[in-house]
């Protein structure tokens, strides 16, 4: 294979291993939400696969820059695998985050929604409102200081907290439901009703600040809300970064298959001379 066609071949493969870095900020991007810190699910997915995107482009580029054939096919059957693996990841995301309420449900005179599990996936709520797993994933939630944060900033008056635009997880972890009717106190501090309720949420409900309605399903839709909104900003950039590696690859095949055969023919010249 003539120089300049090696050189031609380490580039493209040089621009395949580049693309793994949004893969790899997607999934880095997951470890500093809230929501997903505490249920790493598609965190080590993203970052596992961006970095075998990286390793093997960067063999791609070694073995074209250095002339190794055995080096560049390798490249080529393992970057196909992984292009695949990429695009079923993809699908799999966008199946398992659509269909439901995608944005939650509006309450009478309050400016924030409320979320039902029934919003989502059966596959979602399998992961995450599974009594097991959601004990460590609560305990993960109380040790954040997002129902404080809404405390200090929407504790004023009732009116302030009913008309801030508070996150899903403040409205579904951090308070009572609204259908409950408890009386406002503070935003994690609220006084129970007289007449007591059948409904679980509002029975879950406590003014321990280190239990709130961390134990309600309102607080496992909540996060489930959050986590659909963040994973289907990662497979978005999924989505394109695997789009644009697959061409990368189609363009990388094509180049190496002319340079082969650009090879072939310069040797069949040579011996016919």
């Amino acid at each position: 294979m003539a120089l300049n066609n090696y050189v031609g071949v380490a580039g493209i493969n040089l621009v395949a291993a580049l693309l793994s870095i949004p893969v790899i900020a997607a999934g880095i991007w997951l470890s500093t939400q809230v929501d997903s810190a505490c249920v790493q699910l598609l965190k080590w997915p993203l970052i596992g696969l961006g970095v075998a995107v990286l390793a093997v482009g960067v063999a791609g580029f070694v073995g074209a820059f250095w002339r190794l054939p055995w080096l560049l096919l390798a490249y080529l059957v393992g970057m196909l695998l992984l292009v695949v693996a990429l695009a079923c990841l993809a699908v799999f995301v966008f199946v398992v985050t659509a269909g439901g309420a995608s944005s939650g449900h509006a309450v009478p005179s309050r400016a924030f929604l409320e979320y039902d599990l029934e919003d989502f996936s059966g596959w979602l709520r399998g992961r995450v409102a599974d009594d097991g797993r959601w004990e460590q994933i609560k305990t993960c939630l109380a040790a954040t200081p997002v129902c404080s944060d809404v405390n200090h900033t929407y504790g004023a008056s009732a009116q302030d907290f009913f008309s801030a635009h508070i996150t899903p997880l403040q409205s579904g972890c951090c308070k009572p439901p609204t259908r409950c009717g408890y009386t406002f106190v503070t935003p994690i501090f609220w006084i129970s009703p007289i007449s007591a309720s059948a409904d679980p949420d509002c029975a879950s409900w406590t003014n321990d600040q280190s239990q709130l309605c961390y134990s309600c399903s309102s607080c496992k839709a909540a996060l489930l809300q959050d986590l659909r909104k963040q994973w289907r900003r990662a497979d978005l950039i999924l989505l394109v970064a695997t789009v644009l590696l697959l061409a990368v690859y189609a363009f990388g095949c094509f180049a190496f298959r002319t340079a082969k055969t650009d090879e072939l023919f310069r040797r069949y010249r040579q011996g016919h001379t």
